[in-house]
């Protein structure tokens, strides 16, 4: 269960945001995945209210927005959206493809007060 690891991480740099920017309670953490990540979105609500017991996060809302898979096509340079496991290109059938998105886990925003 990775998704354990990736809320502390993502907990982490949450905390430290609103630290930083003198917050006294943190009521939601935005963050965006890859859909290539196979990361369980209940997995990780889960893992966030039990790592965030006891912090200023407690109580805060984790909301989870997938990125889609986006390729490249070395053959024929065509930049298209494809599902989570295509390993093709959707125009020409070329293997010799790029990942654009996907892969990302990041923080993107935080609600505070």
């Amino acid at each position: 269960m990775h998704e354990l690891s990736l809320v502390q991480g993502v907990l982490n740099v949450a905390l430290r945001a609103a630290q930083n920017g003198g917050a006294k309670r943190i009521l939601a953490v935005y963050v965006k995945i890859g859909a290539y990540s196979d990361v369980i979105p209940s997995y990780m609500d889960e893992c966030f209210k039990l790592l965030s017991r006891d912090t200023m996060a407690q109580g805060a809302k984790l909301v989870v927005e997938e990125i889609p898979v986006t390729i490249r096509c070395n053959a024929c340079g065509i930049e298209s959206g494809v599902a989570r496991r295509q390993t093709c290109c959707p125009v020409c059938g070329s293997q010799d493809i790029t990942m654009l998105t996907g892969r990302e886990c990041f923080v993107d925003r935080l609600e505070a007060e």
